[in-house]
């Protein structure tokens, strides 16, 4: 008996009877071969920006609402400096990092948290463990616990107590997002996706988190590259760009893009999210439905190079997702478009 084809991805649309029917199946980004078998793949979406920023290629459904989780950090540093917070360099980066937790990190943290009267039991994000695996095994082996300067968003925080602070805004209800301050990044958010916010959640770190479609969350990105230096979105992509470590880490994609492809603006969030730009407003959001980020670095070195025509040794390294057996290489995590 002959192989029957799958069933083609069903429509979107409205059964006659007014049932919704079931969305369309995501696109394949990258798939999962061990030894030579394919026994995985990761399904998503994603939206390329031209430099006048217009869609020049797109797989899935890029106009859904998604959560950006950490892609969202530009804005909400951004928003930080709209409060009035004076920032720059390895702080500001740091307040638009999901950092890895290596040494310079946290000294930073405590440090920022001292000059503003504080001390780490302010900070409304959950205790943690350094977010990079080697960092969180040398925490462990030095005799620390779990804290909350080492998880990976206590910049972010610690920034927005210092909002509260400079403003006379309560401290204690900084995360509830009807706060000002969660208002005010609120509107930040709006005006570089030109999205309105579909939906409010609470991310990991117990901060609000606003949902956007990957095209403007492409859009966003572009416009903090193109912005004008002087103002809040310029300073943040400038600290972003002069501090990659700050944003993430030295084992860290954002920080290798943001090193050697010179103006570039690179950030990714919790289930598989990036925002990307280029310095002259070209731009890529893409998401992996299943959370998989171990799929980011091959599916966003694919559209780099193949849909935005950048060439640069960075970009193998980003590709490069190993599978092992036994301790050795078997197989890879590829693009599959």
């Amino acid at each position: 008996m002959s192989a029957r084809a799958p069933p083609a991805p069903r429509p979107t649309g409205t059964h006659r009877k007014g049932r919704p029917m079931p969305a369309a199946i995501p696109p394949v980004l990258a798939e999962v071969v061990r030894s030579g078998f394919t026994e995985g793949q990761h399904r998503g979406s994603l939206v390329v920006l031209a430099e006048d920023g217009s869609v020049t290629f797109a797989l899935g459904d890029p106009e859904a609402p998604v959560f950006p989780r950490s892609s969202n950090k530009p804005f909400q540093a951004a928003g930080v400096l709209r409060a009035g917070v004076e920032l720059s360099g390895e702080r500001l980066a740091l307040v638009a990092a999901s950092h890895s937790g290596e040494r310079f990190h946290l000294d930073l943290v405590h440090k920022m948290l001292t000059e503003y009267g504080l001390d780490e039991s302010a900070l409304g994000c959950p205790p943690d463990l350094p977010l990079d695996r080697e960092e969180a095994d040398a925490y462990l082996a030095a005799g620390h616990a779990r804290s909350r300067a080492a998880m990976n968003c206590s910049g972010k925080h610690t920034a927005m107590l210092a909002a509260c602070l400079r403003n006379g805004w309560p401290l204690d209800s900084y995360l509830d997002p009807e706060h000002p301050l969660q208002l005010l990044i609120r509107d930040t958010l709006e005006e570089a996706t030109g999205d309105p916010v579909a939906h409010t959640g609470t991310d990991g770190c117990g901060a609000p988190l606003m949902a956007v479609s990957l095209t403007g969350l492409a859009r966003g990105f572009r416009h903090f590259t193109l912005a004008p230096s002087d103002s809040a979105e310029g300073r943040v992509a400038a600290a972003m760009r002069a501090h990659p470590e700050y944003v993430a880490g030295t084992r860290r994609h954002d920080t290798w893009l943001m090193r050697e492809l010179p103006g570039s603006l690179s950030k990714m969030g919790a289930e598989a999210v990036q925002g990307f730009a280029l310095p002259d407003g070209r731009a890529v959001a893409l998401k992996v439905d299943d959370g998989g980020t171990r799929a980011l670095g091959p599916v966003l070195a694919r559209v780099l190079g193949a849909h935005m025509g950048v060439t640069s040794p960075v970009l193998a390294r980003l590709a490069d997702a190993p599978l092992l057996g036994g301790g050795e290489r078997v197989g890879e995590i590829r693009a599959t478009f």
